[in-house]
């Protein structure tokens, strides 16, 4: 089978999936605008997290003129590269995005494990289904957002020098974030957590992190406001 096909197939092996059910994993996803990347990177600065690197055959780009690196954004890899590891048995979850995979290593929940650490990950809406479809509860799912609409798109503008090139791929941006909204609110199993303080954002994802897969009052109030979100979104953009 040739790569595509063998991803379209593939399940991990049982006793990975065994590992991963005791280890503690927290896996973010949100919105662009959402801040998930800015609450991942504090929360590493604590001792109690590991940081789970993606896999992706994609070539690095340039963020703000800063060309991503090997082992700090993703992991970097070949097509053969990424179908040795699907062949061994290595990876838990693997997707095709356009023309490049992206996948999740079990190296890198070894890691964690052997350090008694929490395994954080920021991964996209499906690597996220794909988890729960494997290891259930085991995975606490958090999906952040920002407070409102108008946060939202004032969160945008900022990533954009002018006003011309947010208004044209602002239609883009919001359907995929109409998408991510519609998907994290039909399933049962994301905290979603609402960015409107940093700090307080920080400390609800590290909570969610450290104690049972449980849900809470303050889960049902985030589901209504992300859903105003998401009505707000649809009446303004699409």
């Amino acid at each position: 089978m040739n790569l595509e096909q063998s991803v379209a197939s593939y399940s991990p092996p049982q006793s990975s999936i065994e590992f991963l059910k005791d280890t503690t994993i927290a896996l973010l996803v949100g919105i662009s605008g959402a801040g998930k990347d800015t609450i991942q990177a504090r929360l590493l600065e604590n001792p109690d997290y590991h940081s789970i690197i993606t896999h992706t055959t994609r070539p690095p780009r340039e963020n703000n003129g800063i060309l991503e690196q090997n082992g700090r954004e993703y992991h970097f890899v070949s097509e053969a590269e990424m179908a040795s590891l699907l062949e061994n048995d290595e990876l838990i979850e693997i997707n095709k995005f356009g023309q490049n995979y992206y996948a999740t290593s079990m190296a890198e929940f070894r890691k964690a494990y052997a350090e008694n650490k929490i395994a954080l990950g920021d991964i996209d809406i499906n690597g996220i289904a794909a988890f729960r479809e494997v290891v259930g509860d085991a995975v606490r799912a958090i999906f952040v957002v920002p407070p409102d609409y108008q946060s939202w798109r004032q969160r945008l503008r900022a990533r954009y020098s002018s006003d011309e090139d947010f208004e044209r791929e602002l239609p883009a941006r919001s359907k995929i974030a109409v998408d991510e909204l519609e998907h994290a609110l039909s399933v049962p199993y994301f905290h979603i957590i609402i960015n409107d303080d940093l700090e307080r954002a920080i400390g609800a994802v590290d909570d969610i992190a450290h104690r049972p897969n449980a849900f809470v009052r303050q889960d049902d109030e985030a589901r209504l406001a992300a859903r105003d979100l998401l009505e707000d979104i649809r009446r303004h953009d699409i």
